[in-house]
């Protein structure tokens, strides 16, 4: 593991360039949860809640997507 980036709780804080964090939906919670459960844990950790917050931040970019082909009448290839 020595050529790989160091784990998510080593590495220090983002620079507040971006929009931030985001804020888990009770969906998102909920399938970090699930992640936790199956992982044989009592409460998500630190990487159930990073996997849950991207995969809502992939969802919510796909619905912009989708509405802005929408509103312009454009086909994805």
């Amino acid at each position: 593991m020595s050529s790989s980036s160091p784990p998510p709780w080593k590495r220090p804080a983002p620079k507040k360039a971006g929009p931030g964090h985001t804020k888990l939906t009770k969906e998102s919670k909920a399938k970090a949860r699930a992640a936790a459960k199956h992982a044989g844990r009592r409460y998500p950790n630190l990487v159930d809640n990073m996997r849950a917050a991207q995969e809502q931040r992939e969802k919510s970019d796909q619905e912009v997507m989708d509405s802005n082909r929408r509103r312009t009448g454009k086909q994805q290839r």
